[in-house]
């Protein structure tokens, strides 16, 4: 892969900032969207901005041969906050991307986005990819499932409650999941390549993915912890996304939003869709994944 100049937003995040720590090693420059003011790095040239701020956006596809758009809102109190953060940021940046002259697109999307009509959060991932989709640049969506690993905070409740030898799970169904440098190596293949303007699902190369159980069961394994898995039916799982909002307010992890996806049967990546195996494998086995999970959390004094 020859070096590349990348445009980055999403770079203080949890996959931006493994993205960024992986498009270093490879020797890229990155131009990268914040929000706050961030320590001089070698090989990063900080942006400030929002995706609310075109003129930013504009200068930090300046000169970029490939933007990676990483960054969206993945919980909200409401509607409008998807919308702002997830299908009015995508307009932005494609914006900016036509107007800087960058023609390669590669764009960060969910599974979420293939059942709209049950949560806002799919809702708003599925109308920007339908913006990706309309745009003339040379553009690829990537739908991960859920991705953990080092620095993820998203987990760390299911770790935590592991710890006490428990798994509250959604109502039956299987899901996918995908290891954060994996997913960032993928982007970072596909700013150097253009499979052609397609949506790719990327996950670890499980087949039909995990159940719920097996999946709790493995986070267990991974801190040294056998767990008694209950499966909580959809009216319990609301009632407890309630008492989060009143406990946590706006950090809240589980919200209505969220539970509607949950309890769908189904979040496994499609087959027919993963990317060709000559372009990108996952390399990450998830317990193996799961276990240095574990171990970062240690080290932070989480767990």
């Amino acid at each position: 892969m020859q070096p590349l100049t990348l445009a980055i937003t999403g770079g203080t995040g949890f996959v931006g900032t493994k993205l960024i720590e992986l498009a270093l090693a490879e020797g890229h420059a990155v131009r990268a969207l914040t929000r706050r003011k961030q320590a001089e790095r070698e090989g990063i040239t900080w942006i400030r901005g929002a995706l609310d701020n075109v003129e930013a956006l504009t200068t930090l596809a300046e000169g970029a041969d490939a933007v990676i758009h990483v960054a969206g809102v993945v919980n909200a109190p409401d509607k409008s906050g998807f919308v702002r953060g997830n299908i009015d940021g995508t307009r932005n940046m494609l914006a900016a991307a036509r107007k800087a002259g960058v023609e390669r697109f590669v764009h960060v999307s969910s599974l979420a986005a293939r059942e709209p009509g049950m949560s806002a959060y799919g809702f708003s991932k599925a109308e920007a990819d339908a913006l990706v989709q309309d745009s003339p640049l040379a553009w690829t969506i990537v739908r991960p499932p859920a991705v953990y690993g080092p620095g993820d905070l998203e987990m760390l409740d299911l770790f935590k409650l592991a710890r006490r030898g428990l798994a509250l799970l959604p109502p039956g169904g299987r899901l996918s999941v995908i290891e954060v440098s994996d997913l960032a190596r993928l982007l970072l293949t596909l700013a150097d390549s253009d499979p052609g303007r397609i949506i790719l699902d990327a996950d670890d190369g499980t087949e039909t993915g995990w159940s719920h159980r097996d999946f709790a069961q493995a986070i267990g394994t991974a801190i040294g912890k056998r767990v008694a898995a209950i499966a909580l039916p959809r009216p319990l799982m609301m009632a407890g996304a309630h008492l989060d909002r009143l406990v946590r307010g706006r950090d809240a992890k589980l919200t209505p939003d969220r539970v509607a996806y949950f309890c769908h049967r189904d979040w496994v990546a499609d087959a027919a869709r993963r990317p060709p195996m000559q372009l990108w494998q996952p390399r990450v086995a998830t317990p193996d994944g799961l276990a240095a999970t574990a171990a970062w959390y240690r080290a932070q004094g989480l767990l």
